[in-house]
């Protein structure tokens, strides 16, 4: 339990990761006297680029595994853990291999809650907004002005205007990605009641921002601007090709402030469960992306089309932010063409490296 932020021990798994790298930076600097400890097995390409900045930042890296229990019962007593680690694919088992994802996002779940029990230790779990089923999102959407967008006369709990609110029923297929992240999400709940620690969990839409290593299946918007920027191939996929499918996006450094004030005031948000991302005034279709990225960056691209559905693709995600910003007072303050701007700017400072790794 953080008792005093600024002399803290703080683990966060999935470490050496997009957004474990990015709040580990934040919080170090935030709390230089904090021990901030980044575990990661370094699976993710691009992820060791991130471990010079965290050894500069005075950020302790472990390479280890969430899958391996020794790896984190072997760590030094810790007063919060930061749940980053992950298999975000939504893509992850439809080719039949379910091993990879089950371990890491479920039996992972469950190695760090033996830690978090065994040190009474504050919990920080990052979900996403996969938890929520599929059919139900689809088939409550409509076409509007070539995007999708819910029908005025959907009428599904929990879905409106504002987006997707954590009330919409969870009863449905989500992929094999939002069902180990469900499946986590209560195992917390009955591990805090057993073991009295705090939590809160966060359903997290689109991330995205500088040092995310984007691809095709997982990180489309560094994805999309590292296309225009370099004039490579792109495709619209699924539901005709017309990059008809609506998202929002949140700017990484926006999670990071969440997460420092939930780690800074657990008491207000212990046991909840909230959705967390860019909301309705940062969403736009695929296409919309295209235009955007095409403006930023000054060029544009062919991009192709294949109509074939992909399996595990959502019409429609935007988050509705209401219960967490009644909450806690936040919300998202980047807004999308900051959120560009800071990832192009970071594409080409880092050009000759990114390339290697984010070209095809």
């Amino acid at each position: 339990m953080i008792k005093d932020p600024a002399t803290s021990t703080v683990l966060i798994t999935g470490g050496a990761g997009f957004v474990g790298s990015s709040f580990a930076l934040h919080w170090k600097a935030r709390h230089p006297g904090s021990t901030v400890i980044a575990l990661d097995n370094l699976k993710r390409r691009g992820s060791e680029l991130n471990l010079a900045r965290l050894k500069q930042a005075g950020v302790t890296f472990v390479h280890g595994d969430v899958r391996q229990a020794a790896d984190l019962m072997g760590l030094p007593r810790i007063d919060a853990l930061v749940e980053c680690s992950a298999e975000p694919s939504v893509m992850a088992g439809y080719d039949g291999s379910t091993r990879y994802v089950v371990d890491t996002n479920l039996l992972g779940t469950v190695n760090c809650l033996e830690l978090v029990a065994r040190d009474k230790a504050d919990l920080v779990f990052l979900s996403t907004s996969r938890v929520y089923p599929m059919d139900t999102l689809n088939d409550a959407c409509t076409i509007q002005d070539g995007r999708f967008a819910p029908r005025p006369d959907a009428g599904v709990t929990g879905l409106s205007d504002e987006g997707v609110a954590e009330d919409l029923p969870l009863q449905g297929l989500r992929s094999l990605y939002g069902t180990t992240k469900l499946a986590s999400e209560l195992l917390i709940a009955e591990y805090a009641a057993i073991h009295g620690f705090r939590w809160v969990v966060d359903r997290c839409g689109v991330i995205a921002g500088p040092w995310q290593m984007g691809k095709t299946d997982q990180g489309f918007i560094i994805l999309w601007l590292s296309r225009h920027l370099w004039d490579l191939p792109l495709r619209y996929t699924g539901y005709g090709g017309k990059g008809a499918q609506v998202r929002d996006a949140m700017h990484v450094e926006d999670l990071c402030e969440l997460v420092q004030l939930q780690l800074e005031g657990m008491d207000r948000v212990d046991g909840h469960v909230l959705n967390a991302g860019g909301g309705v005034a940062n969403a736009d279709a695929l296409v919309g992306f295209t235009e955007r990225c095409a403006r930023i960056t000054g060029r544009t691209i062919q991009v192709g089309s294949d109509p074939a559905d992909r399996p595990g693709d959502l019409k429609y995600f935007v988050t509705d932010n209401r219960r967490i910003t009644a909450l806690t007072g936040w919300a998202p303050k980047r807004d999308l063409d900051t959120l560009l701007g800071d990832s192009l700017a970071w594409l080409r400072q880092h050009e000759q490296a990114l390339r290697v790794i984010l070209a095809p």
